[in-house]
């Protein structure tokens, strides 16, 4: 390697962009040009970075793969902070084997990472766990031991296990301190924000409270019968009923816990789930035939009593009720609320889960990804829908600063 492109490596290294483009700006050999797409990635031109990226990877001989699998890693980091998800995943894996075999572990690892990232991107969240488990946290450098546990964090929060995200934010923190990162610190601190804001609301018929995250963990936790009005399911334990697209049983199923313990009238039932204002012997007879629908659903936990004036829940072995439902009001809130499981939703599941229509959806839906709140992947038919990651991901300080160099 000559001193030009060792000069770079040791300017990016330190973090100094603009020095090393100052060595190797006028040169285009496969290492200058691998050297300035990553300074160009530090700098924001994702666009051009990504350009230089991949010249550098062709240029490379056939005999130069590991260089080759660098510039692949690097470009794949690109293609992350452009949120292009829709990228074929077998070249970077290949290219992590490849890292892996030839005993350069630290770009081996950051594409490990990488790996996880996307797939928290994408909401395969057990796919994320599982890649997140395979790393070693105790060998990653600083930087890279920071974004993991930043990733192992987002995990525990849409598991809702507090703790567990306490920890490893505090294990991001303190490794993001010792690589002295100040973008990683800003995104660290703005996650420990969530775990102090409002989560939830629990209603019942005389009011209702502000719970945070620990509390809505406690409170699942304390064997209550809860209607989770922001993930549309009714939840026991760590056992629950999926109600999202039986949006009549789930509007039923609230109805009767804000009404508990007391009991709900049929007309206000038929009203909740039915969205009528006239109601006949049609409605009446409907309301009958979805309430054994959601009593056969609630029968481990629950019954569900026909009185003279309407039904009553009756939670078994002396559970309570609680009703949740998103911290505000309003379209965009429960669609967040939903997204927050960090799974890929399609428009019209969307739509069926919460009683509107399509259109309706995709209007709110759009105002969240203006907002950076939600993210969309795929076109058209294909299309799904995500929450922003609780954390940035400053991708742009994270590519290799050694690509040519080992």
């Amino acid at each position: 390697m000559d001193a030009l492109i060792a000069a770079a490596a040791r300017a990016l290294a330190a973090g100094d962009a603009l020095g090393a483009l100052q060595h190797v700006s006028l040169r285009d050999d496969p290492a200058a040009l691998a050297l300035r797409g990553t300074a160009m990635a530090r700098l924001g031109d994702l666009p051009r970075a990504r350009e230089l990226l991949r010249r550098a990877a062709s240029g490379f001989g056939a005999r130069e793969t590991l260089a080759r699998a660098r510039c692949v890693v690097a470009e794949a980091d690109v293609a992350l902070a452009m949120r292009e998800l829709d990228r074929p995943s077998r070249p970077l894996a290949a290219a992590t084997a490849l890292l892996h075999a030839r005993g350069d572990r630290a770009n081996a690892a950051h594409a490990r990472v990488l790996a996880v990232r996307r797939l928290l991107l994408l909401g395969r969240l057990g796919e994320a766990r599982a890649g997140l488990a395979q790393l070693d946290g105790a060998a990653l450098p600083s930087r890279l031991a920071a974004i993991a546990n930043l990733a192992a964090a987002e995990l525990a929060l849409r598991a809702l296990r507090t703790g567990a995200a306490g920890e490893a934010l505090a294990r991001a923190r303190a490794a993001a301190m010792r690589a002295r990162d100040a973008a990683l610190l800003a995104e660290i601190a703005t996650v420990e924000k969530t775990l102090s804001q409002p989560a939830a609301r629990q209603r019942h018929a005389g009011g209702e409270r502000a719970l945070r995250l620990h509390e809505v963990e406690a409170l699942f936790a304390s064997g209550a019968l809860v209607v989770d009005g922001c993930r549309l399911r009714v939840r026991v334990g760590d056992a629950w009923l999926p109600l999202a697209r039986r949006p009549v049983l789930f509007a039923l199923a609230r109805a009767l816990a804000l009404a508990w313990p007391g009991e709900a009238a049929r007309d206000a039932l038929i009203a909740a789930a039915f969205r009528v204002r006239r109601f006949d012997d049609t409605h009446r007879a409907r309301l009958r035939v979805e309430i054994g629908r959601l009593r056969a659903g609630l029968k481990p936990w629950a019954d569900i009593e026909a009185r003279e004036s309407g039904f009553a829940l009756l939670p078994r072995d002396g559970r309570a009720v609680a009703l949740l439902d998103p911290p505000i009001d309003g379209e965009q809130a429960a669609l967040l609320a939903l997204l927050a499981d960090g799974e890929a939703w399609s428009t019209a599941a969307l739509a069926l889960a919460l009683g509107s229509s399509q259109r309706n959806v995709q209007r709110a839906l759009a105002g969240l990804a203006s907002s950076g709140q939600a993210r969309a992947i795929g076109r058209t038919r294909t299309r799904r829908w995500v929450a922003a990651p609780m954390a940035g991901f400053a991708t742009t300080l994270l590519l290799p600063g050694v690509l040519p160099a080992a």
